[in-house]
C-alpha cells in the first residue's frame, strides 16, 4: 500500500468530546468517525486493525475444536420470550416491527438462537459442540462514552458448548479460559481473569477478562499477593472480629431530630458509622424490601439481584417508604417489622449494641442486638470492597483497580435447554439435556483496549501482532532516481518477504510524515534520506522503544524482517 492512496484523515488537534485515550487517538489518527452516539464508523486502517483481531481470535477458537458459525442479526421475539428475557433485558434491547406488526429483537446476544438450532442434535454420541461466530450485536446503552469502549452496535465473537453433563462443560469452560488468556496475550491486551457475577445471562461460575485502564467503568478487586481477583460485583474481603458490648435487654428510643444520615448521627451523637444499622428500601420485582447494611459499607446491587434471584431492582420512592414504614428516610429501621423481606448484609450478623432508625421520624434505636431485634428474610455479602481490606484467602491488603471488561465467559448450566426444551438421546436410551457454555469477546472493544495499553504522547503504539501495518518506508529529501531505486526496492522486497509494509510515498515534509507515522502507531519505520545513502545506511526505528539504528542498505529487509518475526513470536 502507497500512503499517497490510502484515506488515512489524521488531525492535528484532540477531539473535544474524547475523554479516553484510546477515543481520542483512534479519532486523531484516522482509524474511526462517529456517526451518532454509540454507532462508529471503521476507516481503512481499522478495518486492517479488526481483521487481525478477528484472525487471531479466530486461530485460538479454532484451536480448541470450535466451529464457526454466522447467524442472523435479528430474532423474532417468540424465541426470546420462551427464555424468558424478552421482558428481562429491558430497554437495552432494541425492539422493532416488521411490516406484519410481528415483534423483532436485534440481537444484543446469540444463546436463544444457538440453542434453537442444537433441537437437531440428536445423541450424545455428537457431544460435546463448540460453536462461534463473528457477528453484530446492539444494545441501547443508555450513556455510550469512550469510543470503542461503551457503544450501541458492535462486533463480538460469542461462543457456545453443549455437553453431556457437568464434567464436560468443565473442560469446555476451561478450553476456552486458556484460549481468552492466549488470545489477550497475543493481541497485548494486558486481562485480569476475575471472578464475576453472570447477570441478566444467567448461569454460574463468571469470569470476566478485565483490562486496567483509568476509562474504565468497572472496579476490580485484586490481591497481587496470591492473585485472586474479582468483580467489585463478586468480590469479597475478610471481616476483622467485632466485640460489642452487652446491650441492654431491649431497644432503648432516643430523639435525634436534627440527624438524618450515618455522618449527622456519628457528629451529632457521637454513634460511629460501624456501629449503625443503615436501612435502605427498595423495590424487588415489584416486593417492597428492606436491605441492612453497617452504616460504614456501601451496597453493590448487582449483589442484591444474585442473592434474592430478583430480575428488577430500583430504589423506593419516599412515597412508598412512607406508607409502607410510617416514616420518612433517615429514621428507618427493621426492629419489630413484620411482612416485609429484610435482608442483611453478612458484616452485620451476630452484632450486638448496634443503633438504627425506629420508623418514626427523629427517632433512633440504640442497644439493637440483630439476632434478638430483626427477623431476617435472609443474609448474603452485599457490601463494597474497599482498597486496603485484607484479602479472604491470604490476608494481604487488597487493591482496587478500574477495568474495562474485554472478555467474558461462564456456565450457564440448563437455563437454555430447560426453556427451549432441547433434548438428545443419552446412553442410557432416555432423553437428556445438554449443558451449556457461553463465551464472548468485544472485538472493537478489544482495539480500543489494545490501545489504552500501548500508547504515548505521540500517539498509538501498535504492537506488530494487531498494527494496521508492521512497517513503513518514508523517503526523505529529493526524489532522484538512486533514492526512488533504494525505496522500490526495500518495498517490493518486504512484501515479497511477507511483511505488512505501507510506502509514505507522499510530498509533504519529513516533519508532517514521522509525525503521521508516530500517530497511526506503525511499529517500525524505515527512513531513506539522501545523506544516509551517501553511505550506504537507511536509518530503523522502533515505534516502541524509541530506539534507531543505521543499516547498510544491503541488510535493511533482512534486519527488519527479522525484527517483524521475532515479535509475531512474542
Amino acid at each position: 500500500m502507497r500512503w499517497s492512496q490510502m484515506y488515512t484523515p489524521t488531525l492535528r488537534e484532540d477531539p473535544a468530546d474524547a475523554d479516553a485515550a484510546s477515543h481520542r487517538l483512534l479519532v486523531r489518527a484516522g482509524f474511526v468517525r462517529q456517526l451518532m452516539a454509540g454507532h462508529y464508523s471503521l476507516l481503512p486502517l481499522a478495518v486492517r486493525v479488526r481483521s487481525k483481531v478477528v484472525g487471531i481470535v479466530r486461530e485460538e477458537m479454532d484451536r480448541i475444536g470450535s466451529q464457526e458459525w454466522l447467524l442472523p442479526a435479528m430474532h423474532p421475539a417468540e424465541i426470546w420470550q420462551k427464555s424468558g428475557r424478552w421482558e428481562v433485558m429491558g430497554d437495552e434491547m432494541f425492539r422493532v416491527k416488521d411490516r406484519k406488526g410481528a415483534d423483532i429483537a436485534l440481537g444484543m446476544t446469540h444463546e436463544e438462537i444457538f440453542t434453537t438450532l442444537a433441537d437437531e442434535l440428536a445423541s450424545y454420541r455428537q457431544l460435546p459442540q463448540m460453536w462461534y461466530q463473528f457477528q453484530t450485536k446492539f444494545r441501547d446503552e443508555p450513556r455510550p462514552k469512550s469510543g470503542l469502549l461503551r457503544v450501541r452496535e458492535f462486533t463480538m465473537k460469542d461462543s457456545y458448548s453443549f455437553d453431556l453433563d457437568q464434567a464436560g462443560l468443565d473442560r469446555s469452560f476451561d478450553l476456552h479460559h486458556e484460549a481468552y488468556t492466549r488470545i489477550f496475550a497475543r493481541l497485548g491486551v494486558p486481562a485480569i481473569p476475575v471472578q464475576a457475577s453472570s447477570g441478566a445471562m444467567g448461569g454460574s461460575a463468571s469470569v470476566e477478562f478485565m483490562s486496567p485502564t483509568e476509562a474504565g467503568e468497572d472496579l476490580v478487586v485484586h490481591c497481587t499477593a496470591c492473585r485472586y481477583a474479582a468483580n467489585m460485583e463478586k468480590a469479597a474481603a475478610a471481616l476483622p472480629a467485632v466485640e460489642d458490648p452487652e446491650g441492654p435487654a431491649a431497644p432503648e428510643p432516643f430523639d435525634t431530630p436534627e440527624a438524618r444520615t450515618i455522618e449527622e448521627l456519628a457528629s451529632k451523637h457521637g454513634v460511629p458509622a460501624d456501629r449503625q444499622i443503615k436501612t435502605l428500601v427498595y423495590v424487588l420485582d415489584g416486593a417492597l424490601t428492606l436491605v441492612l447494611m453497617r452504616g460504614d459499607h456501601a451496597l453493590v446491587e448487582q449483589k442484591l439481584l444474585d442473592a434474592t434471584a430478583a430480575r428488577a431492582v430500583r430504589p423506593a420512592t419516599p412515597e412508598e417508604i412512607k406508607e409502607a414504614l410510617g416514616a420518612a428516610p433517615g429514621s428507618l429501621g427493621a426492629v419489630g417489622v413484620e411482612g416485609i423481606p429484610v435482608w442483611a448484609d453478612e458484616a452485620l450478623r451476630g452484632r450486638r449494641s448496634m443503633t438504627t432508625g425506629a420508623n418514626r421520624d427523629g427517632v433512633h434505636l440504640s442497644g439493637v442486638d440483630v439476632a434478638r431485634d430483626i427477623t431476617a428474610t435472609g443474609w448474603a455479602d452485599f457490601r463494597e470492597i474497599s482498597a486496603g481490606e485484607p484479602c479472604a484467602t491470604c490476608g494481604e491488603p487488597l487493591q482496587v483497580v478500574r477495568t474495562v471488561e474485554v472478555g467474558h465467559i461462564f456456565k450457564l448450566g440448563y437455563k437454555y435447554t430447560d426453556a427451549l426444551d432441547i433434548t438428545v438421546l443419552g446412553p442410557d436410551g432416555e432423553r437428556v439435556k445438554p449443558i451449556m457454555g457461553s463465551y464472548g469477546i468485544g472485538v472493537e472493544r478489544a482495539i480500543a483496549a489494545v490501545v489504552e495499553a500501548h500508547h504515548d504522547e505521540k500517539g498509538i503504539v501498535w504492537p506488530v501482532s494487531v498494527a494496521p501495518f508492521e512497517v513503513v518506508i518514508v523517503p526523505i529529501g529529493k526524489a532522484d532516481e538512486d533514492t526512488t531505486k533504494v525505496v522500490e526496492g526495500l518495498y517490493g522486497d518486504l512484501r515479497e518477504a511477507g511483511v505488512d509494509t505501507v510506502l509514505d510515498d507522499r510530498d509533504e515534509r519529513p516533519g508532517v510524515k514521522f509525525a503521521d507515522c508516530e500517530l497511526v502507531g506503525i511499529p517500525y519505520r524505515i527512513t531513506v534520506g539522501p545523506r544516509g545513502l551517501k553511505e550506504g545506511v537507511v536509518e530503523v526505528v522502533d515505534r516502541a522503544s524509541g530506539e534507531t539504528v543505521q543499516v547498510p542498505v544491503a541488510d535493511a529487509v533482512g534486519h527488519v524482517a527479522g525484527l517483524v518475526a521475532a515479535a509475531r513470536r512474542g
